[in-house]
């Protein structure tokens, strides 16, 4: 293996790093933006709402429009919007110029994400193929673990627009790494048209997984878009400690990833599901009665990470699954629109969030969050059963995909 590979996946597991810190650190800075900029806490966790539309509109839209550009091209491009948009975060003198920042950077996200793991795959021989995508979505989770709780220490402490200077500062380094070390001759696969992408979403079966993605991520992020706010109005953290329980939730996201990708390999995805979201939705109801006791909110958080972000390789592998079954010409495009379901429940779930916040107040945002989980509950049972009624077993060997 030539010194050039590591490089290359150094740099795009950089930019994973940087993209995934933009898109989850806002959750810790809510409170902080809501009170410099003379805005509701709804209206700063539209901020959340939009970069995640972005995100579901980038990936499959502009993936297709840029399918014909150059990979290495389009990857310098794409961290040139992303620091541009942190760039136009850090000077944002008003609420709208902020919400044109994050539109932009989810716009960013949403294709790099998509072209990233050709990359990765093309700078590695075959048989390393899925270690290569692995190392590259290893950015994403470290982003979780230090990021977020690094970028809300910065940001309550030399100001929100800190936190996302920091952030452009990462994207110039992996925009050089980008330039310096991945190879302009890589192999271009023809792009999804949006016709294929179509044709998928024309499956019934795909998008029921679909719903369920969504309804999943709706539900966390009904409640976890707050979760700042609840650990600092309702429980009485001060913002440096809420650094702190970041730092903790995002260990426990890490280990319940692992966690959720063995199960899912050792169950098979259905039932790993049925466990997950079970469990969240448990610990999102429990949240209600625990935000006032100090203790049992930690608990609470620690439990929250574990389960939060552990369906992902499950519904993963499901989603590749039942492509190969219902849409076989396009399975890499259904596990793309997966990732677009994903940002469409994260949207409808801090947008639902903040309707909450404004007519019932930010406490009834965990035990509603936990109903809309229990509807993908609902949808992963009615799955499992088709999947039954068709005799088709539910086992993952074989299905390697990477998550996010």
């Amino acid at each position: 293996m030539s010194r050039g590979i590591p490089l290359a996946l150094l740099a795009l597991t950089l930019g994973a790093y940087a993209i995934g810190t933009t898109e989850f650190v806002i959750v810790g800075l809510i409170p902080t933006i809501a009170a410099d900029l003379g805005v509701s806490l709804p209206s700063a966790g539209l901020l959340v709402s939009l970069y995640a539309l972005g995100v579901a509109v980038g990936a499959p839209v502009l993936t297709a429009l840029t399918g014909r550009v150059p990979r290495k091209t389009l990857l310098v491009a794409l961290m040139v919007l992303f620091t541009l948009g942190n760039v136009i975060a850090w000077m944002a003198p008003s609420y709208g110029s902020l919400i044109v920042a994050r539109v932009l950077t989810g716009l960013a996200h949403g294709v790099f994400f998509s072209i990233g793991s050709i990359i990765a795959t093309s700078v590695v021989p075959k048989e390393k193929a899925a270690s290569a995508i692995a190392i590259m979505f290893t950015g994403l989770t470290v982003a979780l673990v230090t990021g977020v709780p690094l970028g809300t220490f910065i940001g309550q402490h030399l100001g929100w627009r800190a936190t996302f200077l920091a952030v452009a500062a990462l994207g110039v380094v992996a925009l050089i790494g980008s330039l310096l070390f991945v190879p302009r001759n890589l192999q271009r696969s023809e792009p999804a048209t949006f016709g294929q992408q179509l044709s998928v979403l024309a499956q019934p079966r795909l998008l029921l997984v679909y719903a369920i993605t969504a309804l999943g991520y709706g539900g966390t992020f009904l409640s976890f878009t707050y979760l700042a706010s609840i650990l600092q109005d309702v429980t009485g953290f001060s913002p440096n400690a809420v650094s702190g329980v970041l730092l903790v939730y995002g260990v426990s996201v890490a280990i319940g990833n692992l966690w959720g990708g063995r199960l899912a390999d050792r169950r098979g995805p259905i039932p790993a599901l049925k466990l997950i979201f079970g469990l969240l939705a448990l610990v999102l109801f429990a949240l209600t009665f625990t935000a006032h006791n100090t203790w049992l909110v930690l608990l609470t958080v620690l439990a929250l990470g574990a389960v939060a972000f552990g369906n992902v390789p499950g519904l993963q592998v499901y989603v590749v699954k039942q492509a190969q079954r219902f849409a076989p010409q396009a399975a890499d495009v259904a596990s793309g629109l997966n990732i677009a379901a994903f940002n469409v429940g994260i949207a409808m779930g801090a947008s639902l969030g903040g309707l909450v916040v404004d007519h019932l107040g930010l406490m009834h945002t965990p035990w509603l969050g936990a109903l809309v989980v229990l509807g993908a509950l609902g949808l992963t049972v009615l799955s499992g059963r088709l999947d039954r009624r068709d005799g088709i077993e539910d086992r993952a060997e074989g299905v390697v995909v990477a998550s996010h």
